[in-house]
């Protein structure tokens, strides 16, 4: 069923039919959102033919768009990647989700679990199956492989660069990501399309469906980025709402290394007074979750209101744990007495916790009070409809007039 609640406000593209069949290749890790996404294009072209907007020729509405491919694996860990029927002259989209952890497989008596150096062998495989049989091939990986190891401060590999090399020696046109850590990695291979896409819309409905009553301006709302390197999509954000945003700079000590880390010494908050106002931290990633939860304590100990923190990726590499003891911790220091009768938002170090379902979830995210989740899955059934039109993702990568409706409808009083 498709879950119309998550209004993008972008319609289908409607334009002739596209000369080259559309294909859609959800690898193991990506089965769940694959058939989502599936399902937004199987309707939606549907309706255009059924209202002669659009024509049936060249496959142009079909049952399902979804290729079946698999990566077999035989006892010594060894793997082929496998196509199960004819893809010739498609345009095809692979999605793989390298953070997927939850899927295992068997080497010898063992069990391994797959982590990204697997799922970007595999999605290497099934671009081999394909060969070059398909008129074009698009790799859509939210989370981009490696995009951590962007930049080189010292003798290391830069193998988000070397990643993408191999995409396009491979004959990859597209490469659709999302947040990447620093976009500037797309360099390293200037003749393919790459593209880093961002859910700050859907961030936005999901705050405004979480706290109704939010008041959108300056005096109530502010955004702020856990650290310099988030500052990009903190400024973007309040400038798009606008309102004033501000930076927690960490202070290190370089004498010392610990972990292979240099330690944090000290926190200096770069902006104006947060007190009485509701502040959203907006980054690109939780990982376990440390940086984001001392950044929310810092902020209520200033005298914030309430806490919405908002990250594409939840990994949450330390667990659940460290979250939910934030969440049950008092954010001011307040008696027992005066908790009591305290408002809910004095009660918690945080209020909402919100990721996407870009990468996979584990369950129990779904059961705490704090989370909510935004599904992106029409998001991406747009983004390839789009492309697969050859049309401009001019209006989805930049979100402004999306952002400004829906923000319209909740000065109104709407539901969002």
């Amino acid at each position: 069923m498709i879950n119309n609640a998550d209004d993008t406000q972008v319609k289908p593209v409607t334009q002739e039919t596209p000369e080259w069949r559309l294909g859609i290749v959800p690898l193991a890790s990506t089965r769940e959102i694959g058939s989502k996404i599936n399902d937004y294009l199987v309707a939606w072209r549907k309706g255009l033919v059924a209202n002669g907007e659009a024509s049936a020729d060249h496959g142009y509405a079909r049952d399902s768009f979804i290729i079946e491919a698999s990566t077999p694996r035989f006892g010594s860990g060894e793997a082929k990647g496998s196509i199960k029927q004819s893809i010739r002259g498609d345009d095809l989209y692979i999605l793989v989700d390298v953070c997927n952890y939850s899927i295992k497989y068997r080497i010898n008596r063992f069990e391994n679990v797959m982590s990204p150096d697997d799922h970007f062998q595999d999605l290497k495989r099934v671009i081999g199956a394909i060969g070059t049989k398909a008129h074009r091939i698009n790799v859509i990986m939210p989370y981009l492989y490696e995009g951590r190891v962007e930049v080189r401060s010292v003798r290391e590999s830069l193998d988000a660069a070397h990643a993408l090399q191999e995409l396009m020696a491979l004959g990859v046109e597209n490469v659709i990501t999302f947040e990447a850590h620093d976009p500037r990695v797309q360099n390293a291979v200037p003749l393919t399309g790459f593209e880093s896409m961002s859910p700050a819309y859907q961030f936005i409905k999901a705050i405004l469906r979480a706290a109704p009553d939010l008041v959108v301006d300056d005096d109530h709302l502010m955004v702020v980025s856990p650290d310099k390197n988030g500052m990009r999509r903190a400024v973007y954000l309040a400038n798009v709402l606008g309102v004033n945003m501000g930076m927690f700079y960490k202070v290190y000590d370089y004498t010392v290394t610990v972990g292979g880390k240099h330690p944090i010494i000290d926190y200096s908050f770069l902006g104006s007074d947060v007190t009485g106002k509701d502040i959203i931290i907006v980054d690109d990633m939780v990982s376990s979750g440390s940086t984001v939860i001392k950044t929310a304590r810092m902020l209520k100990e200033r005298g914030a209101r309430r806490i919405f923190i908002c990250a594409a990726f939840g990994i949450f590499t330390a667990g659940l744990e460290p979250f939910d003891e934030a969440y049950a911790e008092p954010a001011s220091g307040l008696s027992e007495e005066e908790l009591a009768g305290a408002e809910e938002w004095q009660k918690h170090t945080f209020d909402y916790l919100i990721t996407t379902n870009l990468i996979y979830q584990r369950p129990e995210l779904f059961e705490r009070p704090y989370y909510r989740g935004c599904d992106m899955s029409k998001f991406l059934a747009l983004i390839i409809d789009t492309m697969n039109h050859d049309g401009s993702l001019s209006n989805l990568l930049d979100p402004v007039d999306r952002i400004q409706k829906v923000l319209e409808k909740h000065r109104r009083g709407e539901k969002i």
